[in-house]
């Protein structure tokens, strides 16, 4: 009789820890590179709790986003569908994007499934409030409204250092109040941190869009000086520009965009702290990645200041070569097979599905059109065949250097189309992850074969076209 007591309660408590329902986390940076981490090879930034977060999950070598630029990466990690297919960047020839009423977010998935849904930081899809985090999805909304970068980092944040600024970048809603000289990723760590401490009877769907270390360039002058003093000890070869992709900026040494990357590791540290001291680790599923790669090009003649260098991964933001478009990936924390390397191919519209899948909650086709589940790639080292797209129809030539394109990559080949120009240039990224040696040739079966899924897939989604300014 007590053997069988001890079973049914030994039975009952395993039963209601499978029944637990997983926490979520998902922590993105604003223009950071592939590269832009010591995990990955930098030897100027310093990441030591990315690098240990990837010692305890899976670190994707091939993960891409939907887009190089903000607005429309951040409309497919949130709707799982391309932004093509809402003309972002491109509807009526703006680069604003206004969620329509029938889009169910990520965050309003969770919340429909019973979790209690934050979001903390940059939102920038819309100037309308009611198509902002607190109206789509999430029960909490710090600082998320369409604002894409800060007017300062430094509180008062919407009082710029530098007056000429003023106009670039827009009024972050909710942080009206603060301390003096308090530092803006700081802040929304802090906050985030504040919730994970509260009482939670729901299982949580959390997201931190950082706004760092997208421009202004700002950060601690105590981290400033550090990577200053650093840099003295260090050497480059090479002019730090060169013309290439508009021009190219060939050296990571700027001081103060290192202290911005070592405030965002800071803040991922404090949220894993966090998550371990309230013993909620080991139920919660965290993700950390970029919208898309690091600042690294301007048009020539540009005498904009450049934040990073990418390579030696070709280009950066605003380039649908790897440099724009490859992100770090790191999946962690309630996940098994930890400390593995995954050539996954895989992109930012995968992770509404892969999330939905991981915490055994349905999946919504009808929303994430373009995502698909990469789950058995996480749990089984199991390759999924995967077929990415990207159209980038608003170029910024003057300001990043790039060109109107639209973009295909089947297993190990990538094919271009410059549309403008009736051009193609194709690359086989395996062997050339550089994208130096262009292969394209007309006769080409690959080449072929890809020209026909870019041309049906341009109908299929109805792909805007604007000629390059």
């Amino acid at each position: 009789m007590r053997t069988l007591l001890l079973f049914i309660f030994s039975f009952t408590i395993l039963s209601s820890v499978f029944a637990q329902k997983k926490n979520v986390v998902v922590f993105v940076v604003d223009d950071l590179g592939f590269y832009d981490i010591s995990l990955h090879g930098s030897k100027f930034y310093e990441t030591p709790n990315i690098d240990a977060l990837a010692k305890e999950g899976v670190d994707f070598s091939n993960a891409y986003v939907s887009h190089p630029r903000c607005v429309p990466s951040r409309y497919g990690l949130q709707t799982g569908k391309y932004p093509a297919r809402v003309g972002v960047p491109g509807f009526q020839g703006k680069d604003e994007c206004n969620l329509s009423d029938n889009e169910i977010t990520i965050g309003q998935a969770f919340k429909n499934n019973g979790y209690t849904t934050f979001f903390a930081g940059k939102w920038h899809l819309g100037k309308l409030p009611e198509t902002w985090p607190n109206n789509r999805g999430y029960d909490v909304n710090i600082a998320g409204c369409s604002a894409g970068a800060p007017k300062s980092y430094f509180y008062p944040y919407n009082t710029p250092k530098d007056p000429k600024r003023s106009g670039n970048h827009k009024v972050i809603v909710g942080l009206e109040e603060g301390n003096e000289g308090e530092y803006l990723t700081d802040r929304l760590t802090k906050e985030t941190v504040q919730y994970i401490n509260g009482e939670h009877k729901d299982p949580f769907f959390l997201m931190l869009c950082h706004y760092g270390v997208h421009t202004p360039l700002e950060a601690k002058e105590q981290l400033v000086q550090k990577y200053k003093k650093k840099l003295k000890g260090m050497s480059f070869e090479g002019p730090e520009f060169i013309h290439k992709d508009g021009e190219t900026k060939q050296h990571q040494n700027d001081p103060v965009y290192a202290a911005m990357i070592e405030s965002v590791d800071e803040s991922l540290g404090a949220i894993v702290k966090a998550l371990k001291d309230r013993n909620l680790y080991d139920n919660t599923i965290i993700v950390f990645t970029s919208d898309h790669g690091g600042l690294s090009n301007r048009g020539v003649g540009n005498k904009r200041k450049i934040a990073t260098s990418n390579l030696p991964l070709r280009a950066g933001k605003g380039h649908n070569y790897e440099g724009g478009t490859k992100v770090p990936l790191i999946i962690a924390g309630n996940v098994p097979n930890a400390s593995q390397k995954s050539e996954q191919l895989t992109t930012n519209t995968d992770l509404y599905p892969t999330l939905l899948d991981l915490c055994d909650l349905p999946l919504i086709p009808s929303q994430h059109k373009d995502g698909v589940s990469i789950k058995k790639a996480i749990t089984k080292n199991k390759k999924i065949k995967r077929t990415i797209y990207w159209h980038s129809p608003m170029a910024r030539p003057r300001s990043t250097g790039d060109t109107n394109c639209t973009v295909v990559r089947e297993d190990n080949y990538k094919l271009f189309y410059f549309y403008d120009e009736e051009r193609f240039e194709m690359y086989q990224v395996d062997e050339d992850p550089y994208e130096e040696n262009n292969v394209y040739h007309e006769d080409h079966k690959v080449a072929k074969r890809l020209k026909e899924k870019i041309l049906a897939w341009q109908k299929d989604v109805n792909a805007v076209r604007i000629p390059s300014n």
